[in-house]
């Protein structure tokens, strides 16, 4: 499927974690205010095994989906770098490659970049 009128990552999922549920629906309402995402998915927990600071670690942590344009990523990553209660968070952005139209239309029409509205 071929996106109509929208080039190669015009849009992204981000993926973050977070201690729990609640902080994570308290990140995705304060995107959704700044209008930095057009939604945010609660995936649950998630077992995260990791090395921080010389240590192996192993933590149950809640995953968190991100929807939102290329040309929010800078205020995004800001914001989540602001209110992201860990000292370095996974903050990740994966292009969509392809999507169905109606559903980036809404991500587009539900998002703004810096100084701008939707």
């Amino acid at each position: 499927m071929v996106m109509r009128g929208y080039g190669a990552s015009t849009h992204l999922v981000v993926l973050t974690t977070l201690e729990n549920p609640e902080q994570a629906r308290t990140l995705i309402r304060r995107l959704l205010d700044e209008r930095l995402v057009a939604c945010g998915t609660v995936v649950g927990n998630v077992t995260s095994v990791y090395r921080w600071k010389g240590a192996v670690e192993e933590t149950t942590e809640t995953q968190v989906l991100l929807k939102t344009r290329q040309d929010c990523w800078p205020e995004l990553e800001a914001a989540v770098r602001r209110w992201h209660p860990y000292e370095v968070p996974e903050l990740l952005a994966l292009p969509v490659q392809e999507g169905l139209p109606a559903y980036l239309d809404w991500v587009r029409d539900e998002t703004h970049a810096e100084g701008g509205t939707a």
